[in-house]
């Protein structure tokens, strides 16, 4: 298998990053791998070249830029360039706003949004010699539409929405042949639930239906291939997204609801519990969480482009049609 490719995946040691990073694999990709801990870097990288692939093992924190740039000058000195950067890492917060203190709240904030922005200086001081390249910014259906309980990380993820619009101007007005896409993902089944800090009483969870991270990963190396502006992936995350545009205060209420309930189980808190907010937890470095018996193995994926021109196509059609029958109206008055 030809390994002509390189590719940098953060927050590729568990869940969503550590499937992509295999994907990547099964298409003869070199792959470097940043995350905080050794132990789950290690094993991913395992799984990589089990795949096919290569892999580099690259131990950093997002937040920090300057081991940001430094694991992508590490991947530059060991395959010669960077092709596709995929920005993955994320930590957050299950609490209400009250209860957060403002450490943990600017930590999610450095990893989940910062980090992003870090990935993006690095592999774009690799990519603009060459001007080409693609970045894979992992957003989220809560970059539109917030939920309760997790403030800040729905925050993260709307500003990196932000931040992705206007580097993608940018770009376009440099005539830059690199990509920029963003990938807005559903609920996963991934550790994230289990490592993440909480302030709850039970034990949280996502809100159903959940799906797996291989069906989303496989979604997400589509889009590096295409770079399309950016993909809904999963019906909730269209319907989420679509909702918030139509009927935002309807969905305000609904979130007050049963946005609560749906991210918590009947699981009580373990007192051992371990989270991964400023330290890693190797043991829980996996690709799946514990809801594998109710998560989907298929998901679909959206253009937002393609929908709304369908949407403008109706509308226009729509409008075809009153005016239609209002002549026809008016004819009939004569």
């Amino acid at each position: 298998m030809r390994h002509d490719k390189v590719a940098v995946v953060t927050g590729a040691s568990a869940g969503v990053g550590r499937a992509i990073a295999i994907a990547l694999g099964r298409r003869g990709f070199k792959v470097g791998l940043i995350a905080r801990g050794r132990e789950g870097l290690d094993e991913a990288r395992r799984a990589v070249e089990a795949a096919g692939g290569m892999a580099l093992a690259l131990p950093a924190d997002v937040a920090d830029a300057d081991a940001v740039f430094a694991a992508a000058q590490q991947v530059k000195a060991e395959w010669g360039s960077i092709d596709l950067w995929i920005n993955n890492a994320m930590v957050t917060v299950f609490s209400e706003f009250d209860d957060v203190t403002p450490q943990e709240f600017k930590r999610v904030t450095d990893v989940t949004y910062l980090g992003q922005v870090h990935g993006t200086m690095a592999a774009l001081k690799h990519m603009r010699p060459r001007d080409r390249g693609t970045i894979v910014q992992i957003g989220s259906a809560l970059a539109y539409r917030s939920i309760p309980l997790q403030s800040a990380y729905c925050g993260a993820k709307a500003a990196v929405r932000g931040f992705t619009d206007s580097l993608r101007s940018e770009l376009e007005h440099q005539g830059s042949r690199i990509r920029l896409t963003m990938v807005q993902l559903p609920a996963m089944n991934t550790p994230q639930f289990s490592w993440a800090r909480t302030h709850l009483d039970q034990q949280p969870m996502p809100v159903p239906p959940i799906f797996q991270p291989e069906a989303v990963a496989e979604e997400i190396v589509h889009a590096a291939y295409q770079a399309p502006r950016e993909v809904w992936v999963g019906k909730p995350t269209l319907e989420a997204i679509l909702g918030t545009m139509v009927a935002p205060e309807r969905l305000d209420k609904m979130m007050a609801e049963k946005a609560y309930e749906g991210q918590m189980t009947d699981d009580p808190i373990s007192p051992e519990r371990r989270d991964n907010l400023f330290e890693p937890v190797p043991q829980l470095a996996e690709t799946h969480g514990v809801f594998d018996e109710q998560a989907k193995a298929e998901v679909m994926a959206f253009d937002p482009t393609q929908i709304r021109v369908a949407v403008a196509v109706a509308g226009i059609a729509a409008a075809a049609g009153l005016g239609a029958l209002a002549a026809s109206a008016a004819r009939r008055l004569r």
